[in-house]
């Protein structure tokens, strides 16, 4: 089951995270939160399965 770990403000924040936990060897699904109008930020969830949970969470609060 893949669980939230994140809530990143815009697209480019969870790309940037997404990238750092990959890095480390983590999967990752993005899912932005509802629907953006064209020109608009969405925020986007960030998932990992239910068995990554804390140690991505030590990854993301490293810096």
């Amino acid at each position: 089951m893949w669980t939230v770990v994140y809530i990143a403000p815009n697209q480019k924040v969870a790309e940037k995270l997404q990238q750092k936990l990959t890095s480390e060897g983590f999967l990752v699904k993005l899912r932005p939160i509802g629907l953006a109008q064209p020109g608009t930020v969405c925020s986007v969830e960030i998932l990992v399965p239910e068995s990554e949970v804390n140690e991505a969470l030590e990854i993301i609060n490293m810096g």
